[in-house]
């Protein structure tokens, strides 16, 4: 059985840019021997971000490519939770990133990540970072 790898929005946005070859390179290599998982929420983010008409369509023809991951009843929930457990030691982390830690865990992803505050969230939640 192949790798499920949930690939957040930081990395996409390194990989349409192309700011940073080894990251296209690593991208591309992931594309080949695992299974490309993207949340609508990441979806959403990518657009939100788009500045063209085009790069919108884009957003929308990838969507077709890869294994998109909805939420499951509980996934709500169980970011409140993670959230308000992380903010009673102190650490404050986006209601988002929380939801997308949760949306890994839920279903046996690694994630595929730039921001390094998923270190944090790993101590609160077992979730596999893609390193």
């Amino acid at each position: 059985m192949r790798d499920r790898i949930l690939i957040d929005t930081s990395i996409w946005i390194a990989y349409f840019k192309a700011s940073n070859p080894a990251i296209v390179e690593l991208v591309e290599n992931i594309m080949t021997v695992a299974e490309i998982c993207v949340p609508r929420v990441v979806l959403a983010e990518l657009t939100q971000g788009a500045r063209t008409e085009q790069e919108v369509f884009a957003i929308g023809e990838f969507v077709g490519a890869f294994t998109i991951l909805d939420q499951k009843d509980e996934t709500w929930d169980k970011t409140g939770k993670l959230s308000f457990q992380m903010k009673r030691k102190g650490i404050s982390i986006s209601l988002v990133d929380c939801y997308i830690a949760v949306i890994a865990n839920e279903n046996q992803c690694k994630l595929l990540t730039l921001d390094k505050h998923f270190k944090e969230i790993k101590r609160f939640i077992k979730i596999e970072l893609f390193e």
